[in-house]
């Protein structure tokens, strides 16, 4: 990549005690490989620990000290198993006073020599109040599913990257902004994947993305993952891949079936990037019968989430990735 003025290498050296900064406990730290090999399974206990381990920090949203110690966090891991790390700096205007606010999306890269490249993405901010919540919208948000299932599965799925053989190079590329929110319909989204987005247009990079998948809301223990409709619109090649990569694996929980249409941080990559961009997402949070009653509420906590969901929606993405490195090794040899 031709990196513009906006991202930043960051220059942090990685230490033995940041890789195993998302481990369960000190007995299981002991036993975690720093670097996993291609082969190993995804992680379900290992993603649930990081889950944990977000939540712990509190309320993560753009510009707060939360997301700063988040951020601390992800570049510690990712360079600890092999990552590259940059930041994306970029301006907004801040709802609450109209003054400029520096927001950041976190790159993470292996493998950068790569021209095309696989990109898995998901928002890393919360929600400033959970404006949802019948009884307290300006108490604390968590994000549990709302923004920390997604950097749970990237956490662990990146301990397979390394040692992965293919032609792909893989970028992981956390959102911020898609949720500084303050009053809705009035305070713009998706301004991380959107500023991202327009620079990739603009041809500010010299790499090809032929795929970006999202994750979204895939925490919950209820989940049941239909086909998101704009998946299907922009991306249809790729939505039907991963979901044929579950039945595949028997994972029933990605449900051949048209969803939710939703507006999401796919949207820019899709629209303005030309992205071919699916959104895994589950919207019916806790569950279909009780529809979205958790969603921007105080009830998006790691009680509410489950690591057997967060290990199916890891062990799919993990394995078409395999897949596709696979195929894409076997058609370069062919010519």
């Amino acid at each position: 990549m031709r990196l513009n003025q906006t991202i930043l290498i960051l220059t942090l050296l990685a230490s033995s005690s940041v890789s195993v900064a998302f481990a369960q406990s000190e007995t299981k730290e002991s036993q975690q490989p720093a670097l996993a090999a291609a082969t190993d399974p995804f992680d379900k206990d290992q993603a649930f620990a990081a889950l944990e381990r977000v939540c712990e920090i509190g309320p993560r949203m753009s510009t707060s000290d939360g997301m700063a110690t988040q951020q601390k966090l992800l570049i510690d891991h990712f360079q600890a198993i092999g990552a590259k790390a940059y930041y994306q700096h970029f301006n907004v205007n801040d709802p609450r006073t109209g003054r400029q606010a520096k927001l950041s999306n976190l790159i993470i890269r292996w493998h950068p020599e790569r021209k095309k490249r696989l990109m898995f993405c998901c928002h890393y901010d919360t929600r400033p109040f959970p404006d949802r919540d019948p009884v307290n919208p300006q108490g604390v948000f968590i994000g549990a599913n709302d923004g920390g299932s997604g950097v749970a599965v990237l956490a662990e799925l990146g301990r397979h990257i390394e040692n992965m053989d293919g032609q792909y190079g893989i970028d992981f590329v956390f959102f911020d902004g898609e949720e500084f929110v303050f009053v809705a319909r009035r305070d713009p989204m998706f301004l991380g994947s959107g500023y991202f987005a327009k620079q990739y247009a603009a041809g500010r990079y010299d790499v090809k993305y032929e795929y970006a998948i999202l994750v979204d809301m895939v925490g919950d223990k209820d989940l049941q993952l239909k086909l998101e409709v704009h998946s299907l619109q922009y991306a249809k090649k790729l939505t039907k891949s991963i979901w044929s990569v579950a039945a595949k694996l028997g994972i029933k929980e990605f449900i051949v079936r048209r969803g939710h249409t939703i507006r999401d941080d796919h949207l820019p990559l899709n629209q303005i990037a030309g992205i071919p961009t699916c959104d895994i997402i589950d919207f019916d949070y806790p569950n279909p019968k009780a529809g979205n009653q958790y969603w921007h509420t105080t009830q998006d906590k790691v009680e509410n989430c489950s690591a057997e969901s967060l290990g199916k929606v890891g062990t799919v993405l993990l394995e078409w990735t395999r897949q596709i490195q696979q195929l894409n090794r076997v058609a370069k040899k062919r010519k």
